[in-house]
């Protein structure tokens, strides 16, 4: 599907950018007419030769693991190994171990370490962050004697904030940062979300053995005017269930019947009280938090509490007020 939709928009992004999704059958919705995507290829395409640190920032869903393992790919080490470590609730022994044994690893003969890939470095915590510092510091001491690790990192929240309120180590940001991109929200390029969802709809359609179904110039329009807070992940997660049901104008009905606060408030009766109006909005605030903090934690209600600095049997009787859907909660059983 990658080689037919670069066909149709030749001009999308760079020759080598493109060779390498035609080689990944998963990352198809790399591919995009919007200048902010096509400006942040070609950057991609620039510096995935070299071995500069590279930042990806962006919101939940916007495709940062995506683009990490394009750089790699990209890369002159792509032939060896990505070492992947999710930050999130990474302990520092487990980090030191994790990357010492990367660097134990290494091509003797080529003398290099391949990419260590951080995701969600924002979520490492003060003692991770020193021991990492730590690692990369030593590491460039043996500048010379062997090429080093490609580093790749991915961060939700904005690195220089947090820096500023005193939860990121300056020093540890310069050396991840060679280079730091940001990734754009997908209603920040809806001029995209046609061919995506084409993309998107053949590549589960063919998953489940069948066809893909064509949406209509209004059902598309729709499309168009959804806010996305899910990005791209929640652009996904819709084709897929149009795929699986047959049936894309109920599918996206649901959508447009899924009320914003803003179409709360405004269905409100005229006398109502204004303190009843800021109860309503700030339930319907919450909600969206919490919502929110669950998505970015991969639905790990122990570090979405934290991350809300609420207990979590808070947090648990918060989500069954909410009446949250409770399939993606049943696949943390497991490991809670």
């Amino acid at each position: 599907m990658e080689g037919d939709l670069l066909q149709k928009k030749p001009d999308m992004m760079g020759t080598s950018v493109s060779r390498a999704l035609e080689a990944s059958p998963e990352n198809g919705f790399v591919a995009g007419c919007a200048q902010t995507i096509q400006s942040l290829n070609a950057t991609i395409g620039e510096i995935a030769g070299t071995d500069i640190p590279v930042l990806l920032q962006g919101d939940s869903g916007t495709g940062k693991e995506v683009y990490a393992r394009l750089v790699h790919r990209l890369s002159a080490q792509n032939s060896l190994q990505l070492t992947k470590l999710s930050c999130t609730m990474l302990e520092s022994g487990q980090l030191l171990t994790s990357v010492s044994k990367l660097m134990e690893s290494g091509d003797v003969a080529s003398q290099e370490l391949g990419t260590l890939f951080l995701d969600g470095v924002d979520e490492l915590n003060v003692d991770c962050q020193r021991v990492l510092l730590s690692i990369l510091q030593k590491e460039e001491t043996v500048t010379g004697k062997r090429k080093g690790l490609r580093l790749i990192s991915t961060a939700t929240r904005s690195l220089e904030r947090e820096i500023e309120l005193g939860r990121f180590r300056r020093e540890l940001y310069f050396r991840i940062a060679g280079v730091c991109l940001h990734l754009p929200r997908l209603r920040d390029r809806k001029e995209d979300i046609p061919a995506l969802m084409e993309f998107l709809l053949e590549k589960h359609a063919g998953e489940m053995g069948r066809k893909a179904p064509n949406l209509q110039d209004d059902e598309m329009e729709l499309l168009l005017k959804y806010g996305w807070p899910g990005n791209i992940r929640e652009l996904g997660n819709l084709a897929k269930k149009i795929a699986a049901l047959g049936d894309a104008r109920a599918t996206i009905a649901e959508m447009r019947g899924t009320p914003t606060m803003r179409d709360r408030l405004m269905e409100m009766p005229p006398n109502t009280s204004l303190k009843v109006a800021a109860k309503t909005a700030s339930r319907l605030a919450e909600r969206d938090l919490i919502l929110k903090a669950l998505d970015r934690t991969h639905w790990n209600r122990k570090q979405a509490a934290r991350e809300l600095q609420i207990s979590y049997k808070a947090l648990l009787y918060k989500i069954k007020q909410m009446n949250v859907p409770g399939e993606q909660l049943e696949k943390q059983q497991g490991e809670e």
